[in-house]
C-alpha cells in the first residue's frame, strides 16, 4: 500500500495479543490498512479473524502491542492518555452493534454526552445550547424529531441505533468506525441504517470503515477488505455500491 497524502486513517503492520493464564492470542499478525479521506470501506471475515480488534485500536479504544496507528495526520504511538482520549472525541465517532445508549438519558442528552465530556463545567455553560441545538438537528435529520424526550427503552431497535449514530456524528467527527451496526436489527430496519451511512458518505463525504460478516451489508462499500488469522487476506473493490 502505499502512503496518500489524501490518508485519514493509516496503519502499518498493527499487531495484538491477549493472555489468558499461560495462554496468548494473537488476534492481529501484522495488518496493514489504509482509508482514503471520503472513503467508504467495509472489514469482513469470519468470527476470530481480529475484524474488531482492529476497529478497536482504530478507534483508540485499545493500544497495539506492535506497529504504528496515523489517525488524521497524527501519530497515535506515545500520545498520552489525555491526548488519545482528545483526539478520539474530535476525530473519531464509533457506532456498535449493542448501540451502548446511556438508559437514564433521553434521547436528545445520549446525543449530546460527548460534547458534555469534551467541555468543563464552566465552558459547557456557554456551549450548551448550541450543542443541544446541534443534537436536535441531527435528530430531525434521522427521522427522530419527535423522540428527543423518550429514553433507549421506550425507543425499538432502528431508533436507538440511528440516535448512537447522532451521537457519533455530535462531535463532526473525520471518520465513523461501525462495528456489526446492523447486526442486531431485522433485514428491513438494518437496510435503513445501512442507507443512513451510505448518504453520510456520500453527501457529507464522511471517511467510514464498517465491520461486517455480511457480504451483502459489505458490497454497499467502495472497497472490501477481508481478514483472515489475523492479517489482510485480500483487498478489492465492493461488487457494487447501491443507492441509498
Amino acid at each position: 500500500m502505499t502512503e496518500a497524502a489524501t490518508d485519514i486513517l493509516r496503519v502499518r503492520n498493527l499487531c495484538k495479543s491477549y493472555r489468558s493464564g499461560d495462554t496468548r492470542l494473537d488476534v492481529l499478525r501484522g495488518v496493514d490498512f489504509d482509508l482514503a479521506a471520503g472513503e467508504f470501506v467495509s472489514v469482513v471475515g469470519q468470527s476470530g479473524s481480529g475484524k474488531s480488534t482492529l476497529l478497536h485500536l482504530m478507534g483508540l479504544l485499545d493500544a497495539a502491542d506492535a506497529g504504528e496507528v496515523v489517525l488524521a495526520g497524527t501519530r497515535i504511538a506515545g500520545l498520552s492518555a489525555a491526548r488519545r482520549d482528545r483526539l478520539r472525541n474530535t476525530c473519531v465517532g464509533m457506532v456498535f452493534q449493542s448501540y451502548y445508549l446511556l438508559p437514564e438519558l433521553d434521547a436528545l442528552e445520549n446525543v449530546m454526552a460527548p460534547l458534555m465530556v469534551r467541555h468543563g463545567i464552566f465552558e459547557w455553560l456557554t456551549v450548551r445550547s448550541a450543542v443541544r441545538a446541534r443534537a436536535r438537528e441531527l435528530l430531525d435529520r434521522f427521522g427522530l424529531g419527535g423522540r428527543l424526550h423518550h429514553h433507549p427503552r421506550q425507543l425499538s431497535g432502528g431508533e436507538m441505533q440511528r440516535v448512537a449514530i447522532a451521537r457519533a456524528l455530535v462531535t463532526q467527527p473525520q471518520v465513523l468506525l461501525a462495528d456489526e451496526p446492523t447486526g442486531n436489527l431485522d433485514e428491513t430496519t438494518g437496510a435503513g441504517i445501512l442507507d443512513t451511512l451510505c448518504e453520510l458518505n456520500r453527501a457529507d463525504g464522511l471517511s467510514i470503515v464498517l465491520v461486517t460478516h455480511d457480504p451483502v451489508v459489505a458490497r454497499r462499500a467502495d472497497r472490501i477488505v477481508r481478514l483472515a488469522a489475523g492479517r489482510v487476506d485480500e483487498t478489492c473493490p465492493a461488487a457494487e455500491r447501491k443507492a441509498g
